[in-house]
């Protein structure tokens, strides 16, 4: 586990306050469209490990390490930059540990975006 939140507080205000009179719609809108979005990136890191795709790898963990930044979920953000900056570096089966870990992330952002959402 990270020292850094799973979701940074600044960023959720930031983005209710794009949208102060919704209720909280913009917010719940963007955080399912993530949450539907990165386990597809998290099968694509599987998938193209599996197949030796190291730049579909690079790839999706950069797309992961985006979209987390724009939600704040800055563990998962770092989990994914550290995972693409070794995918560029070290043999892709070598990186499974980084990618289970991304995944427990991924799992703790969902929680708090759900509670945050509900």
């Amino acid at each position: 586990m990270s020292d850094l939140p799973v979701i940074d507080s600044a960023t959720i205000e930031n983005l209710k306050a794009l949208s102060p009179d919704d209720n909280g719609e913009f917010l719940k809108e963007i955080s399912e469209m993530f949450l539907s979005d990165t386990p597809q990136r998290i099968a694509e890191l599987e998938q193209s490990m599996a197949s030796g795709d190291g730049t579909r790898f690079t790839r999706a963990a950069h797309s992961i390490k985006g979209s987390s930044a724009n939600l704040g979920a800055a563990a998962l953000q770092a989990a994914a930059a550290k995972l693409e900056h070794e995918s560029r570096q070290a043999a892709l089966p070598t990186l499974q540990p980084l990618v289970d870990a991304l995944k427990g992330e991924f799992e703790r952002a969902k929680t708090e975006l759900r509670k945050l959402t509900a």
